[in-house]
């Protein structure tokens, strides 16, 4: 079998994207999934996503991890699909889509492509107390924030795994960040799950991090620029007494290249 894709970048964080309007490409297909973002021996990415049709918005994302499972929301990815959309003509320069974790907008602007995250509820944002006022937010994937000085001197990988085994309750996984606030700069390095290591940039690590530092009161603008080892994310956002609402996660999208995978089967 050969398969059609495209291979894009938001920031650093790297997908494969198949046009599955046929419905050719089978959602059982995890251990594929699994050879196809392998870094040594597949094209290599941090997820895949699968562009589909939808009976009444413009299309459907379905987003899946590199180890082939089947993952929440990926803000990255909804910048990137958007771009393919409107590559196939599907859209202009807005869109409306189905993702798992409900509906979403994008649209594109001036070459960037911003998409509006789900509401955050203050209820459900959950803070331990502790040195590094680690906090548990969940922005359509969770994630535990924490704040470090000088994280580029960490090693992150090792420290992400002994905190998920500390945080062991959330037992659909973790992404860890690892934020630093200096020079009036917001600097954040990710640990996503699914990939089981740091990824060059993480939309929905941005997001939960930027509200993080506005609910702590650690920052008190509602548009934050955080800044990744793959470029900079914007995210802002509107806030009532219960909830973030508005939240918009804006940033740059490049086609790397397109190709053909075969499976040999």
């Amino acid at each position: 079998m050969q398969i059609d894709f495209y291979k894009y970048e938001g920031t650093g964080n790297d997908f494969i994207i198949v046009n599955n309007r046929d419905l050719k490409f089978q959602k059982n297909y995890e251990g594929l999934i699994k050879n196809i973002c392998d870094r040594k021996k597949g094209v290599g990415a941090d997820g895949l996503i699968l562009l589909e049709n939808h009976d009444t918005l413009d299309f459907r994302m379905i987003y899946f991890n590199a180890d082939g499972s089947e993952s929440g929301f990926c803000g990255n990815g909804s910048r990137c699909i958007t771009h393919l959309a409107h590559t196939l003509n599907i859209i202009e320069d807005k869109a409306v889509f189905k993702a798992i974790d409900g509906t979403h907008e994008s649209r594109i602007i001036n070459q960037k492509i911003s998409v509006r995250m789900s509401d955050v509820s203050k209820a459900n944002i959950f803070s331990y107390n502790d040195s590094f006022n680690t906090t548990f937010i969940d922005t359509g994937s969770p994630h535990l924030i924490r704040i470090y000085e000088n994280i580029d001197s960490i090693d992150i990988v090792r420290e992400a795994r002994e905190l998920k085994l500390k945080y062991s309750e959330y037992s659909d996984g973790l992404n860890i960040n690892f934020c630093e606030i200096s020079d009036s700069k917001i600097k954040l390095r990710t640990y996503e799950r699914g990939v089981e290591n740091e990824t060059l940039s993480c939309g929905t690590g941005a997001v939960a991090s930027a509200i993080f530092l506005n609910n702590s009161g650690l920052v008190k603008n509602d548009r934050i620029e955080i800044l990744m080892k793959g470029g900079a994310l914007s995210v802002n956002f509107k806030k009532k007494e219960t909830r973030y609402y508005e939240i918009w996660l804006s940033g740059a999208v490049n086609m790397v290249f397109k190709g053909v995978y075969n499976t040999f089967d």
